[in-house]
């Protein structure tokens, strides 16, 4: 049996901040006892942390990123190799990805490729997302096997026709059968239909550059989708999870339907947080570095997401990492910001810059915690095995100083992506140590985890409900 103990440091988890020692056993959180006591001297081990003077809190769970992601005749260049291990340097110990379901093709076939893609090449531990493409008779039997064999949660598209589109129909047959199989859709809430004439229309003024991107997807087209992906989940009597929401009338929507008592659940990402279409707009052609969609927004939209933070209305940042290098892949949007790969890149960035948000005063402590571990891991299946510190878990540990500056660039991240969307961005607090299920990943700054100790996560459904 290999045990580790971490001594002296402040514990966080979503509901406590405690000064404990904390004991793993053969990859799971043994005990927790109050540093300098006599039953936390007692314990021996073949490996001890010291976090004196620093944080110790649950590994990252990232519930939405896109590891070789096939996108816009290209694919997204961190592989499941290179992004768990950027994710492991950034304090995440799980992902959960999307599997991608092709028109014409079954569920299976797609999760099938997924797998491939992923056994055997993960830093850290991993599950699954199905993306629905194509809903008919046998795509809705396959969710309900897809539960069962826990690929809990759905991804549809207002968004993309031609590609991941589902129309309203398609949506609410969708949403009808996660009613009855306890299934979570996660809905990619944008008018694709308008968007598309909007596309159409900028172009033929001239209008090309990327900032016409944000321009085009509208705020407003966001929050009617989402408007009517409530109103479907109402009538189909499901769960709703809203991916990516980034414009302040999306977030009035989701908070009128909670307010109402719905079971509507609405995630953001560090991108809408932090930059803004001031990025979109950088001379030359520098903009395409931050083209994804949704959209940047104005400025102004960052304080009420950051308020939805705080009164829950929205539960979750997760990173929708997916990242385009700039030359050769952004590029090919020269001309025609509509053939710009939508992604950017963050899965190494996401705690610490929500750290950085503890320290402006944006949120506390344990909210952290909750926003990047806890109410994800329980929204998607994973709680308590994940995204908390206490026994039983699994032990996915991060060590953290938050005294360290460090400033973020590509010059020193892990992802396999030529450019970071923070270039520049000195932020406060920094990861020392990971452990996943116990293992060193991360040992005091250097990288000492290796391909293939991830493993597959199955998941249950959502623990979130009320």
């Amino acid at each position: 049996m290999s045990r580790t103990v971490i001594r002296g440091g402040l514990v966080i988890t979503a509901s406590d901040e405690i000064h404990a020692d904390v004991l793993i056993e053969d990859g799971r959180i043994a005990a927790l006892a109050a540093s300098g006591t006599p039953a936390a001297e007692a314990w021996t081990a073949d490996r001890v942390v010291d976090a004196t003077g620093k944080y110790v809190v649950p590994g990252g769970v990232d519930v939405h990123t896109h590891m070789e992601l096939p996108f816009g005749g290209t694919f997204a260049s961190d592989t499941f190799e290179t992004g768990t291990r950027a994710a492991a340097w950034g304090g995440t110990t799980t992902i959960v990805d999307f599997a991608v379901q092709s028109v014409g093709r079954s569920l299976r076939e797609g999760l099938d490729t997924w797998h491939a893609k992923a056994e055997g090449n993960c830093a850290i531990d991993y599950g699954f997302h199905m993306i629905v493409s194509d809903v008919d008779a046998e795509t809705l039997k396959e969710m309900d096997l897809l539960v069962e064999e826990g690929v809990t949660s759905f991804k549809q598209f207002m968004a993309y026709p031609g590609v991941f589109y589902s129309d309203d129909g398609q949506i609410l047959r969708a949403m009808q059968r996660s009613a009855e199989n306890g299934g979570l859709i996660m809905m990619h809430a944008e008018n694709g239909i308008a968007i598309d004439v909007l596309v159409e229309q900028a172009l033929a003024r001239g209008e090309t550059d990327p900032r016409y991107h944000g321009e085009v997807r509208k705020a407003l087209l966001e929050a009617e989708a989402t408007h009517r992906a409530i109103r479907l989940a109402q009538v189909a009597g499901a769960p709703l999870y809203v991916v990516h929401v980034s414009a302040a009338e999306a977030v009035a929507e989701l908070a009128r339907a909670r307010d109402d008592g719905l079971n509507v659940f609405g995630e953001t990402c560090p991108q809408y947080l932090f930059l803004s279409t001031d990025n979109l707009a950088e001379p030359g052609f520098e903009g395409a570095k931050y083209v994804c969609s949704t959209p940047l927004r104005p400025r102004e939209h960052q304080a009420r997401l950051w308020q939805g933070l705080r009164t829950n209305d929205l539960q979750v940042v997760s990173t929708d990492h997916c990242p385009f290098c700039f030359v050769g892949q952004k590029e090919l949007g020269r001309g025609d910001f509509s053939k710009i790969p939508n992604g950017l890149p963050g899965v190494e960035n996401r705690m610490d810059l929500l750290h950085q948000a503890v320290v402006d005063g944006h949120i506390g402590r344990r909210r952290w915690i909750e926003i990047a571990c806890a109410t994800p891991a329980r929204m998607f299946g994973l709680y308590p095995k994940k995204g908390t510190i206490a026994p039983g878990a699994d032990a996915d540990v991060v060590v953290y100083d938050p005294h360290a500056e460090q400033v973020i660039s590509a010059g020193t991240h892990h992802m396999n992506v030529d450019y970071s969307a923070y270039e520049g961005r000195r932020v406060t607090g920094r990861v020392e140590t990971v452990l996943s299920r116990g293992e060193p990943v991360i040992t005091e700054r250097e990288y000492t985890g290796r391909a293939g100790h991830g493993v597959y996560t199955p998941r249950s459904t959502c623990q979130y409900l009320h």
